[in-house]
């Protein structure tokens, strides 16, 4: 490795999305890049591999031959591993590349398996489960979280998303079928309402690092967190609305069709596979930028002083 003195500029922003993030296009090819389940795949050498070349070049040190296609691709595995505060591995499946294939498998088994009180009450349990694991390895900030806080949260949203279920499913037995299809939806939000303020209550108490657009830390906001938390909330409901209000609907008429009721085996794979699709396309739709300039008056004082021209400020809000 040496200092880049070749074709490729040391000016390419790797901090910021490859593609124009103010259109959908944009915005489509940035998550599709994001939430690509092939990383996954990627061994520990490929992902130490990108951890060095991203690293490298942003302290303006480079591999020979290095290209701008090559130098994208590394960021994108890097943030597909890397956690952006802590900068540690993230637990395989919390990664967004394992978003798709484990909520289209966990997602289309609760839309097919929501009839019997033992089936809704496993697949709630093991939806919270991995949605625990998400919230915990996407946390937003630096500071680490109990085991005592895991498993309040833990516990609190499956039950939560349990009791909502139960209760659902005993209300809609009165009304038509398709009601009851919609179901997993509503423990679904229940739930995401209870997880993730749970999951991350040690940041609405301490704060999340705010930088300036250069990355520089300029301290720690609980009204940062405030928003962060409650952006995650709604873009996470966000997404299960396709994933869960479109199949249950299709699905409806396809029960009816001769090889459906001939071949019944087939409703779970059908079902996961559309739930996939959906997820694929809800994705670039639901996620947004975290910006804002309201904090606590401390902070702002502390900010004028050590920054004046600091107007904006960034923070990472989880995922």
């Amino acid at each position: 490795q040496k200092r880049m003195s070749g074709d490729l500029p040391l000016s390419i922003n790797i901090k910021e999305p490859r593609w124009d993030q103010s259109t959908f296009m944009g915005r489509a090819q940035h998550f599709f890049m994001v939430t690509d389940p092939r990383n996954v795949l990627l061994s520990s050498e490929v992902l130490d591999d990108a951890k060095s070349i991203v690293e490298d070049y942003r302290n303006g040190i480079v591999k020979p031959g290095l290209t701008e296609d090559q130098l994208w691709r590394a960021k994108y595995v890097y943030d597909s591993a890397f956690h952006p505060d802590t900068g540690e591995k993230m637990l395989l499946i919390g990664r967004m590349s394992a978003q798709v294939p484990m909520n289209m498998t966990i997602t289309g088994c609760m839309l097919t398996f929501y009839r019997t009180t033992p089936a809704v009450v496993f697949w709630q349990w093991v939806n919270q489960s991995f949605n625990a694991i998400v919230n915990y390895t996407n946390r937003s900030g630096d500071a680490p979280i109990t085991v005592n806080q895991l498993g309040a949260a833990y516990v609190s949203a499956t039950t939560g998303a349990v009791v909502t279920a139960l209760g659902l499913k005993s209300l809609t037995k009165h009304l038509p079928a398709i009601m009851g299809r919609f179901v997993p939806f509503a423990a679904v939000a229940a739930a995401n309402c209870i997880n993730i303020p749970f999951m991350r209550q040690r940041e609405l108490k301490h704060g999340i690092p705010v930088t300036d657009e250069e990355g520089n830390r300029l301290g720690e906001s609980a009204s940062a967190a405030q928003q962060a938390i409650a952006q995650v909330v709604v873009s996470r409901i966000g997404m299960a609305v396709p994933a869960m209000a479109i199949p249950p609907v299709i699905m409806n008429a396809l029960e009816k069709k001769a090889f459906m009721k001939r071949f019944p085996v087939l409703n779970a794979p059908v079902q996961v596979g559309l739930v996939g699709l959906c997820l694929v396309f809800a994705t670039p739709l639901c996620c947004f930028t975290s910006i804002m300039n309201s904090l606590e008056p401390e902070l702002q004082e502390s900010i004028r002083q050590s920054s004046p021209h600091t107007t904006t400020v960034y923070f990472n809000k989880g995922l």
